[in-house]
C-alpha cells in the first residue's frame, strides 16, 4: 500500500467512524479482486491464489461485523451477499477465468457505493482537511524522519 493509499483510507476511517472503516474494506476488497483478475491474466497462480486468500478473510471480517450482534433482514442480505462473493470467487479460481473475478468486483463495488451514499447523508464531520493531517502525522512519528538502514551501497 503506498503511502497516499494509507492516507486515504486513515483520514476516512477517522471521519466516517464505522462507515468509514467499512467503506474502506470494500475498498481493501475490490482491489484484492483487481490483483487477483490481473494475477490470473498473466498467469501468476501464487498472486493469484494470494490475493484470493485476502480476499476471502476480508470477506470473513465483513460477515462477522454484519452478524455480530445483529439480526434483521439487512443482516440476512449481506450475510447472503458475502456467502454469494466467496462461492463465485472460489468458482471463478477454478474456471481459472479473470472476467468471473471482475464482475465480483462489480458487485462489491455496488455494495461499497450503497454504503458511501448513506455515509454522505451523515452530518459532516468537524475535522478540517488540516486537522485531518495534522492527527495524520502525529499518529506516525516514524515518517517524520526517514529511517536509517545499516547498510550502504
Amino acid at each position: 500500500m503506498t503511502p497516499t493509499e494509507l492516507y486515504y483510507r486513515k483520514s476516512a476511517a477517522d471521519s466516517g467512524g464505522g462507515l468509514g472503516l467499512l467503506i474502506g474494506l470494500y475498498d481493501t476488497l475490490a482491489g484484492d479482486l483487481r490483483r487477483m483478475a490481473e494475477a490470473e491474466r498473466g498467469s501468476d497462480l501464487v498472486r493469484r491464489c494470494r490475493e484470493a486468500n485476502h480476499a476471502l478473510l476480508v470477506i470473513g471480517c465483513l460477515e462477522d461485523c454484519a452478524t455480530k450482534g445483529n439480526s434483521g433482514e439487512l443482516v440476512d442480505q449481506l450475510t447472503a451477499f458475502y456467502s454469494s462473493l466467496r462461492n463465485n470467487i472460489i468458482a471463478a479460481q477454478a474456471k481459472r477465468s479473470p472476467e468471473k473475478i471482475e464482475e465480483q468486483m462489480v458487485q462489491v463495488l455496488k455494495v461499497r457505493e450503497a454504503w458511501q451514499a448513506i455515509e454522505l447523508r451523515q452530518p459532516a464531520a468537524t475535522d478540517t482537511p488540516s486537522s485531518a493531517a495534522q492527527k495524520f502525522a502525529a499518529s506516525s512519528p516514524e515518517q517524520a524522519e526517514p529511517r536509517r538502514l545499516g547498510w550502504t551501497a
